[in-house]
C-alpha cells in the first residue's frame, strides 16, 4: 500500500551539512588528481590550476547551494560521489590531451558547466516528481522521436560503425543519452497505470507462474525496439540498456519471476539471432572470445586495455605516468585509441592500479544504492519506479562498459557515467541525478501533521514499504 509519511523511525534530518564536508573531499580527489597529473607529465603543478579548480568549486557549490534550498531534505551522499566521479574523469582526460591534444578536457568542462545547469534546473522547476506522471505517451513518443533522429539523412552520423549521433554544425549530439531519461518516466508511469494487469499469473510452470499471453505486448514491444536499434544502428549498447531496463522495471513492478523467464528467453533469443544474422554483433562477441587472435585488428584496442590493467598492477603507475602513447614526433597516437570515452577505465587501471578501479566502482555502487534507498522510502509507486529505473540505467551502463574493458562481456559501446568523454551522456546522468535527488526530497521530506480521533496532532507511522506496494 501507499503512504503519505516516512517510515517508522526514519529520522528528518536534512544533513546538508553531511554533504557539504563530503563535497569538500570530493573536490579535493578532483583537483589534487589534476594537480597530481601535471606534476607526473610536465613535473610542476599546472599553471592554470586555480582557474580550473575555482571553476569546478563554483559549479559544485552552485549545484549544493540549489539543493540547499529546493531540496533540502535530499539524500546527502549523491552529489558529493557524483562530483568526485567527474572531478576524477576530468584529471584523466586532461592527462590524454597531455599525451595526444585533442581539446576534449577543455570540452568536456564546458559540458559538465552545462550538465550543471540542467542539473539546477531541473530542481528548480520539477518541485514533485509526480506531475512527470501525466506525460506517460508524451515522453515515450519524444523518446521514440530521439531514438530516430540518428537514421535521418542530413543530420544523422555514423561513429565507430553505429549510426547513433547527429550533427547541426560543428555540434554533435547522441539524443539516445536523453531517451533513456525519458523511456525510464514513460515505463514508470505506464506500469503504474497497468500493474495490476502484468501481474496476473497464466500457466505455471516448474514452480514459476509465467504471465498470460495477452499481457505480452509491452515486453514484445521492446524486445523489437531494442532489436531495430541493433539492427538499423548497429547499437549493441542502447539495445541492451533499453531492453534490460525495461525488463527490470517490469519486474520491479510486478513482483512476478515469470517475466524474468521470459524476458530472459527472449533476451537469450535476439542474441543468437544477432550474432548469427548480424556482422557488427558477430565481429564484436568473436573479439569478446579471442582478442589476440586478430591483436594487431579487431582484437587490438582490447588487448592493449588488458596489457594496460596489468602493468597497472594494486597500486598503478602514477598519474601522468603510464605509457598511453606510440610513436615519435607527428607520428604519436593513442595506444587505446578510443581512451578518452569507452576504454577510460583501462587509463585508470593503469596509471592508479586496480584499488583505484575497485574505489570508482564502490562509488558507482553508492550511486546505485542510494537509488534504491530513494526507490525503498518513496510514498508513491510512481516515484519508486522511477528511482529504481534510474538506478538501474547506472547500473547497467557500468556492468556492461567495465565488463567490455576486462573482457568480462563483449563490447558494447556504451560510456562510462560522469567519466568518459562525452557531453549528451554527461548531461543526461547530471539529470538523472537531480531526479534522484528530488525523489528522495520527497520521500525523507517530514509529512504533514493530521488531527487524530481525539482532536491532538499526530504524526502518522507505518510500517516499511515495500519498492512497489501492492
Amino acid at each position: 500500500m501507499t503512504t503519505n509519511s516516512a517510515p517508522i523511525g526514519f529520522a528528518h534530518r536534512r544533513r546538508r551539512g553531511a554533504e557539504l564536508f563530503l563535497l569538500v573531499l570530493a573536490l579535493a580527489v578532483g583537483i589534487g588528481a589534476y594537480a597530481a597529473v601535471g606534476l607526473g607529465v610536465d613535473g610542476e603543478v599546472p599553471a592554470n590550476l586555480l582557474g580550473y579548480g575555482g571553476w569546478l568549486t563554483a559549479l559544485i557549490v552552485a549545484a549544493h547551494v540549489t539543493v540547499r534550498l529546493v531540496a533540502p531534505y535530499a539524500d546527502p551522499v549523491l552529489l558529493p560521489v557524483v562530483a568526485a566521479l567527474n572531478g576524477l574523469g576530468l584529471a584523466i582526460i586532461h592527462r590524454i590531451d597531455l599525451a595526444v591534444d585533442t581539446g576534449n578536457a577543455s570540452r568536456q568542462l564546458v559540458w559538465m558547466s552545462l550538465g550543471v545547469g540542467l542539473f539546477v534546473a531541473t530542481l528548480v522547476l520539477i518541485r514533485d516528481h509526480r506531475v512527470l506522471q501525466r506525460y506517460t505517451y508524451t515522453f515515450g513518443l519524444a523518446s521514440i522521436v530521439l531514438l530516430l533522429l540518428p537514421m535521418l539523412p542530413g543530420i544523422g552520423n555514423e561513429v565507430n560503425g553505429a549510426r547513433i549521433w547527429i550533427r547541426v554544425g560543428p555540434i554533435g549530439f547522441q539524443p539516445g543519452e536523453i531517451a533513456k531519461v525519458l523511456l525510464v518516466l514513460a515505463f514508470a508511469s505506464y506500469l503504474v497505470q497497468h500493474r495490476d494487469a502484468l501481474a496476473l499469473a497464466g500457466r505455471r510452470i516448474l514452480f514459476i507462474d509465467l504471465p498470460r499471453g495477452r499481457d505480452l505486448g509491452p515486453i514484445l514491444t521492446m524486445w523489437g525496439v531494442s532489436l531495430a536499434i541493433l539492427v538499423l544502428q548497429k547499437d549493441l549498447g542502447s539495445s541492451l540498456l533499453f531492453f534490460g531496463l525495461f525488463l527490470v522495471m517490469l519486474y520491479v513492478a510486478t513482483e512476478r519471476p515469470g517475466w524474468l523467464v521470459v524476458g530472459g528467453l527472449m533476451f537469450l533469443g535476439g542474441a543468437v539471432a544477432a550474432y548469427v544474422f548480424v556482422p557488427h554483433v558477430t565481429q564484436r562477441v568473436d573479439i569478446w572470445l579471442d582478442p589476440f587472435e586478430d591483436r594487431n585488428g579487431d582484437g587490438y584496442q582490447l588487448v592493449q586495455s588488458i596489457y594496460s590493467f596489468s602493468w597497472g598492477g594494486m597500486i598503478g603507475r602514477g598519474l601522468g605516468q603510464g605509457m598511453l602513447t606510440l610513436g615519435s614526433g607527428d607520428n604519436v597516437h593513442l595506444r587505446v585509441p578510443e581512451a578518452h570515452n569507452d576504454f577510460i577505465m583501462a587509463v585508470i587501471g593503469e596509471e592508479l592500479g586496480l584499488t583505484a578501479v575497485m574505489a570508482v566502482l564502490l562509488m558507482y555502487g553508492l550511486i546505485v544504492e542510494r537509488a534504491l534507498r530513494a526507490a525503498l522510502i518513496a510514498r508513491d509507486g510512481f516515484g519508486k519506479l522511477v528511482a529504481t529505473g534510474l538506478g538501474t540505467v547506472i547500473a547497467i551502463q557500468v556492468f556492461v562498459v567495465t565488463g567490455g574493458v576486462t573482457r568480462l562481456v563483449p563490447l558494447t559501446g556504451l560510456t562510462t557515467p560522469f567519466l568518459s568523454a562525452g557531453g549528451s551522456s554527461l548531461v543526461a546522468n547530471w539529470v538523472i541525478i537531480a531526479l534522484l535527488l528530488r525523489i528522495s526530497d520527497h520521500a525523507r521530506r517530514p509529512a504533514p501533521a493530521v488531527a487524530s480521533p481525539t482532536g491532538e496532532l499526530d504524526q502518522m507511522n507505518t510500517q516499511i514499504v515495500k519498492v512497489v506496494p501492492r
